[in-house]
């Protein structure tokens, strides 16, 4: 990890990092989320998942989150958002947010929002496979009027190959 507050990457994450590219003198909280790979989705069992965005929207995408967050909510003074691309087994870490703050009222409820934010609309799609098959999950998950103009003609395999 780089120190970038908002980044896609294909190594792998650490919520330690992530804390630390938001620690300042003023923070006096700091909530990390980490989002895992788990074994299932529904009663089908997953063996892995692989992941792939298109960072050059992405990055800007994050960044924005993270500016509605403090806009949200003003006592949020940092925020940092890290995505894993790439093939990510069981238990690995796809994704840590971290929020930071002089106090903690609202830093959980703005790393809730975050990642609702993220997989509504940041382009990142996620590849679930199992031992019979697989299945692309193409975000973002809910059209964004914002944002919608950017995604015409973007498929998961446009988008990480341009």
């Amino acid at each position: 990890m780089s120190g970038k507050l908002f980044e896609i990457v294909t190594g792998p994450l650490s919520s330690d990092e992530a804390a630390r590219r938001v620690a300042a003198p003023n923070v006096g909280a700091i909530v990390t989320f980490i989002g895992t790979v788990r074994d299932h989705t529904g009663d089908r069992q997953v063996d892995y998942l692989e992941y792939e965005a298109y960072p050059e929207m992405a990055e800007p995408l994050l960044a924005q989150i993270g500016r509605e967050a403090q806009e949200r909510w003003p006592s949020i003074l940092k925020v940092a958002i890290v995505h894993r691309t790439g093939h990510l087994n069981i238990g690995e870490a796809s994704i840590v947010i971290a929020v930071a703050a002089s106090h903690r009222q609202e830093t959980f409820a703005a790393c809730s929002y975050i990642i609702d934010r993220v997989k509504a609309i940041v382009p990142i799609w996620k590849k679930e496979v199992w031992a019979d098959g697989e299945v692309w999950i193409e975000g973002p998950r809910q059209p964004d009027p914002a944002t919608a103009g950017a995604w015409a003609g973007v498929t998961p395999f446009k988008a990480a190959r341009q």
